[in-house]
């Protein structure tokens, strides 16, 4: 649970950013902070804006899965106007912001999952979600859904023990909500401006990656390959080496480790 019920003065209150969390909508329980930040995002919200719900009844993930918000842990919505050459960035944007943000809150040390999962002892924590509007010649919004496993406790959840994890569980201890999601959108917004400035989030990203090298399964759409996660690109693709020895350039997709079962 978090320490006091989540308000907007609460979370803005000492954050030292320009845009992002500056503006900030709170709600007990919603459907999904992605709805409520689309119908934002085409009413052209303040960029930053943050759509934040200390519970969802329909929260989403990739590949249309269902994501678990219970009571005490963070689902967020983030709007932003990046320009179109930087669309390449956002999946490294956003994971290694949630990253580096549990590290420093924590001091839990986290990899990543291509793409963007966020992971501690090969378990998840973290997933994100990136809904983009565009059109020929330029990028209308972005929208970050970030889901954080904060003080869920997994014993009340069986069927997610084995692939998933929560903060207070890696700790032991309830962890402030109010505080991860300060970090948050300092790490979101330093990383952004580094971005928009030419700076490459890729080495960083890259290095944080704990899916290259591995044996794994990769779905991609409605098709499956098997094959080792050789590499990636700076546009943030993985390079597959299939089975038959062929190098497969992957954009959009899944990735599980081939010994384990899939997981979301």
């Amino acid at each position: 649970m978090s320490e006091k019920p989540l308000t907007p003065t609460l979370i803005t209150r000492g954050l030292n950013t320009r845009c992002i969390g500056q503006r900030v909508l709170v709600f007990p329980t919603v459907s999904s902070t992605m709805d409520i930040a689309r119908q934002e995002a085409l009413n052209k919200a303040p960029e930053g804006t943050a759509v934040i719900a200390e519970r969802q009844t329909a929260g989403r993930g990739r590949l249309k899965r269902a994501w678990l918000t219970p009571e005490g842990n963070i689902a967020v919505s983030v709007i932003l106007y990046p320009p179109r050459e930087r669309f390449q960035s956002l999946i490294m944007l956003a994971s290694l912001a949630v990253l580096n943000s549990i590290q420093m809150t924590t001091g839990l040390t986290c990899r990543l999952k291509w793409p963007n999962d966020v992971l501690i002892r090969d378990k998840k924590v973290c997933g994100i979600l990136i809904e983009t509007k565009t059109q020929t010649n330029r990028l209308d919004y972005v929208i970050f859904g970030i889901g954080i496993n904060v003080n869920m406790k997994l014993a009340e959840h069986p069927e997610l023990q084995s692939i998933a994890t929560s903060l207070a569980d890696e700790l032991g201890k309830p962890v402030s909500v109010i505080q991860l999601l300060r970090q948050l959108f300092t790490e979101l917004e330093r990383l952004y401006l580094g971005m928009l400035s030419g700076k490459s989030l890729f080495p960083e990203w890259s290095r944080n990656l704990s899916t290259i090298g591995k044996s794994v399964r990769v779905q991609s759409g409605d098709s499956v390959f098997d094959g080792n996660a050789e590499s990636v690109n700076e546009d943030g693709s993985l390079l597959l080496r299939c089975t038959d020895g062929s190098v497969m350039r992957i954009t959009i997709g899944d990735v599980t480790l081939r010994e384990q079962k899939e997981s979301g």
